[in-house]
């Protein structure tokens, strides 16, 4: 049921702080508060609610959460603990007496990022507005634009065979602990020595010894594959329970290191794909594929993220340009006149080629085109600070769902920070301008 707003005293109490009492609302955060429309976000969202049940929680509290969280770069956790003691957290999100205790479950985050799914672009389009409402953005900034992808890594560690057998062996041990199935042997203790010795013996470059341990790897799979097979043989409820994790099992025992075709590179993580991107420190990456779409020439508040969208299947980047183009218009409402790419959009499938400029190109690249077409790369620093204060460089959210809602939250959360600066600039750039006259006036006054 969609929940009720809450109502404001506007009045103090004896027993209780108010926060504006308390904070400085010239804080950055207490402006961008002011700036957001919450009431519109609420109206979006309502659709999102059933008619029956009881009433959820707050919308501006939970859209707040998840909007700090990506800020300051939090974990769910995280994001709670400091919302306690921190009176501008609990500003943000619509308190109006300082709270001593978090009033609702950690859990709640996760089950609200699950129900906005595909309403997690209004908060990026709400982004820009605000950008262009303070003066950060201006209107002629989202008409040329820069795409590029880059890697958004899942949370696993770097995939060997033997870690992936183990992984098996300990992902099926756990689940028939968990529905009660009694097994032959676990082989845990001997699945644990085996394959930290593979690590040892392939660090060594004794492959001999290295390959022995595989084998030993894959035997007790394959042992503990069949016997589970055998004890749930006739449950419909155990084997549907089992299926899926069978699967990747027997999957990551038959695939070699070296075949082609689809490969399994996590047992908890399946959607996990292997994708080259040519560099010399990370020759491959293990995650999805995200398309980022940002501002070309550098807006008053700097350059803000217009879209970003998971890809998954590791598409050919010219591929995806088109949709790309489209939804950024969607988005922000505004004809793109120019796009400027990388080499890996060769090919693309726009339909005005002529407006997309590609890295390197030489004919019809003059006067404004070419300055435009060499702040191309200014896209990586965005991307790199995406990752770095961001969620973009690991992402922890379950499934290909997960993957999606991260890549945009990063989005959203690196276009706030860019505002927030921005109106740390002008309180100090104001400040400045109070102050100078009377601090000329003092030293003008002699001393008695």
């Amino acid at each position: 049921m969609r929940p009720k707003k809450p109502e404001t005293t506007r009045s103090g109490d004896l027993f209780r702080a108010r926060l504006d009492q308390i904070i400085n609302l010239k804080h950055e955060l207490a402006q961008l508060a002011g700036k957001i429309d919450w009431d519109f976000i609420d109206g979006e969202i309502a659709p999102l609610y059933s008619d029956k049940g009881r009433p959820g929680i707050p919308t501006r509290f939970a859209i707040g959460l998840l909007l700090l969280k990506q800020i300051y770069g939090l974990s769910d956790e995280g994001v709670c603990e400091r919302w306690v003691y921190d009176p501008y957290f609990q500003y943000f999100t619509g308190e109006e007496f300082f709270q001593h205790e978090f009033p609702h479950e950690r859990s709640d985050l996760s089950h609200w990022r699950k129900r906005l799914g595909d309403k997690l672009e209004l908060l990026l389009a709400e982004s820009l507005r605000v950008a262009h409402a303070s003066g950060a953005l201006r209107s002629q900034d989202l008409k040329r634009v820069t795409v590029d992808t880059t890697v958004q890594p899942k949370n696993i560690s770097f995939p060997t065979d033997a870690k992936l057998l183990h992984a098996a062996i300990r992902g099926l041990n756990r689940l028939a602990s968990k529905h009660g199935v009694p097994l032959r042997q676990s082989y845990l203790r001997i699945a644990k020595r085996a394959a930290m010795m593979a690590g040892r013996y392939a660090h060594a470059r004794q492959f001999n010894r290295h390959r022995r341990e595989l084998r030993i790897l894959r035997t007790r799979l394959g042992r503990l594959i069949r016997d589970i097979g055998r004890k749930i043989e006739g449950q419909e409820s155990l084997e549907a329970a089992f299926a899926l994790p069978l699967t990747r099992a027997s999957q990551i025992r038959s695939q070699q290191q070296r075949q082609r075709g689809w490969k399994l590179y996590s047992f908890h993580a399946p959607e996990t794909e292997c994708i080259g991107k040519g560099k010399a420190s990370a020759p491959y990456e293990f995650g999805v594929k995200v398309s980022i779409a940002t501002t070309n020439a550098r807006a008053p508040g700097g350059q803000f993220v217009l879209h970003a969208r998971a890809l998954p299947g590791n598409p050919y980047d010219g591929h995806t340009l088109k949709d790309i183009i489209e939804d950024t218009q969607k988005l922000t409402g505004c004809k793109i006149e120019r796009g400027y790419v990388d080499k890996g959009y060769r090919g693309h499938d726009t339909e005005n080629p002529r407006r997309i400029f590609i890295s390197g190109q030489k004919r019809g690249v003059f006067g404004v085109i070419k300055r435009e077409l060499r702040r191309r790369s200014a896209i990586e620093p965005v991307i790199g600070h995406m990752k770095a204060e961001g969620h973009l460089g690991r992402c922890y959210l379950k499934g290909r769902a997960g993957d999606a809602a991260n890549a945009i939250l990063s989005a959203i959360g690196y276009n706030f920070r860019r505002i927030l600066a921005w109106l740390r600039d002008l309180l100090r750039l104001f400040l400045i301008a109070v102050l100078r006259p009377l601090i000329a006036q003092s030293a003008l006054i002699p001393a008695s």
